[in-house]
């Protein structure tokens, strides 16, 4: 990265840190991140499946909505359950366009006086504004730019964040709570991107230098970039907005659906009443076509496929596109998200991604490809 190129970027609080860690920086929604540390993108990755990694994710963006009607007025802008989730319980959402796409998916908390929200970084400054100017009269919308946000991801992380904030432990997947630590005040989620077990730390940014630090100085923790962040989340089939969901994609189409909860279907208390309602629930219910999902695939053959790589049928016919792939560390294998013809997304139908002019043999295959280990208690 070039000098002007650095000097265009913003930092998170823990630049400096990254440096002297000799990480790689590269550009990324804006921000100069780590993409790798001198251990390596596969390094990282199995540390990460193995032990704990520390994850700088001060980019994505935080805010609360806040006042009695925060929640229905959430709701409106969102195809799920938020008016009835209980205090201290997190959950996954989709910002939908009146066409029933994807305009970001996120993650928020009820945290009994406030929404607490965390959108994705490249994303922030949009999903604010359309937040603002939707419900920004029935709640107050209130950012959060003077808080980072880390992640502490695998099995062993439990073990390292315990000794610095006792009782995070009795959190389960998709809990958070509030947490000390000196003088801080923290907001700890049980959750993360990587199919593991672990944790994301809200942290005011005059303390996530030394929280970081604390943690990487615990035996378990070795800082992890962006590199493996990705491959990570492929392999716990989890999507990366800008590439497997976007504005061309309704969550019906993306296999998303498990996040509707009856309560926002056809049928349900609140059915309806969403961005785009009338397209995504007759997709579910079969009234209106569904065209193309998003399927995983495992290469038949030691090829890597890459992102925009076209699927073809048996007829050599055009049947889909790749929107995520590589060589996946945990099972050593090539593989990859795409979308298909419907008719073709069944688990083991065979297809040939076109690699350099030449087929490789893929098949369709059940998601996760690295099976999750989420604490549920």
């Amino acid at each position: 990265m070039s000098a002007s190129q650095e000097q265009a970027l913003l930092h998170t609080p823990l630049h400096g840190l990254h440096l002297e860690l000799g990480a790689r920086m590269v550009p990324f929604a804006g921000y100069s991140m780590p993409v790798q540390y001198p251990d390596g993108l596969m390094a990282e990755h199995r540390h990460t499946r193995d032990s704990a990694g520390l994850f700088d994710v001060s980019h994505m963006g935080q805010l609360r909505l806040a006042g009695a009607g925060a929640a229905a007025a959430f709701e409106t802008l969102v195809p799920v359950d938020v008016v009835d989730l209980p205090v201290n319980k997190q959950r996954y959402g989709l910002l939908l366009t009146p066409e029933g796409t994807i305009i970001d998916d996120l993650m928020f908390v009820n945290r009994g006086d406030d929404l607490f929200v965390i959108v994705n970084g490249a994303c922030k400054a949009g999903d604010i504004a359309h937040i603002r100017e939707r419900v920004g009269a029935r709640c107050e919308v209130v950012t959060l730019p003077e808080r980072a946000l880390l992640a502490l991801q695998g099995p062993k992380a439990v073990d390292a964040l315990a000794r610095l904030l006792p009782g995070v432990e009795q959190l389960v997947f998709m809990t958070g709570g509030r947490f000390d630590w000196r003088g801080a005040d923290l907001f700890v989620t049980r959750s993360g991107y990587t199919g593991e077990d672990g944790f994301e730390i809200s942290v005011p940014e005059a303390q996530a230098d030394a929280l970081a630090r604390a943690l990487l100085a615990q035996p378990e923790v070795k800082p992890i970039g962006l590199g493996a962040r990705n491959s990570l989340r492929l392999e716990a089939g989890l999507c990366l907005y800008g590439s497997d969901i976007d504005t061309t994609t309704t969550p019906v189409e993306a296999a998303l659906t498990w996040a509707i909860q009856k309560v926002r279907r056809a049928g349900g208390a609140r059915a309806g009443g969403f961005p785009g309602a009338d397209r995504v629930l007759g997709q579910l219910q079969g009234s209106v076509s569904v065209e193309r999902k998003r399927v995983g695939l495992l290469a038949l053959e030691r090829v890597p496929v890459r992102e925009h790589t076209q699927l073809q049928d048996a007829q050599g016919r055009h049947v889909g596109e790749v929107t995520s792939g590589l060589l996946a560390p945990t099972i050593d294998k090539p593989i990859a998200m795409a979308y298909v013809a419907a008719a073709l997304a069944s688990p083991g139908t065979r297809l040939n991604a076109i690699v350099r002019g030449k087929p490789v043999p893929m098949e369709v295959a059940p998601m996760p490809f690295v099976p999750n280990r989420y604490y549920r208690g």
